[in-house]
């Protein structure tokens, strides 16, 4: 279980999964295939309520992004 002090707003739990996920930013992206935008999420274990954080890219990331 991670560390993370996280009460679920819909039903209270306390057990939770957080992962990260990438999506496209807007047309040019999407037609490139660039995930420019990252987002972490932490969704609850009991009822998955998924609450979603958009977090910093660095342009180093989506270079490496273009070329996989």
């Amino acid at each position: 279980m991670n560390s993370l002090n996280y009460t679920c707003p819909k039903c209270g739990s306390r057990q939770y999964k957080v992962g990260e996920m990438r999506a496209t930013g807007g047309f040019l992206t999407k037609i490139l295939d660039i995930q420019s935008e990252k987002f972490s999420y932490v969704t609850c274990a009991k009822c998955t309520y998924t609450e979603f954080y958009k977090r910093p890219t660095s342009g180093l990331s989506n270079v490496f992004d273009f070329f996989t």
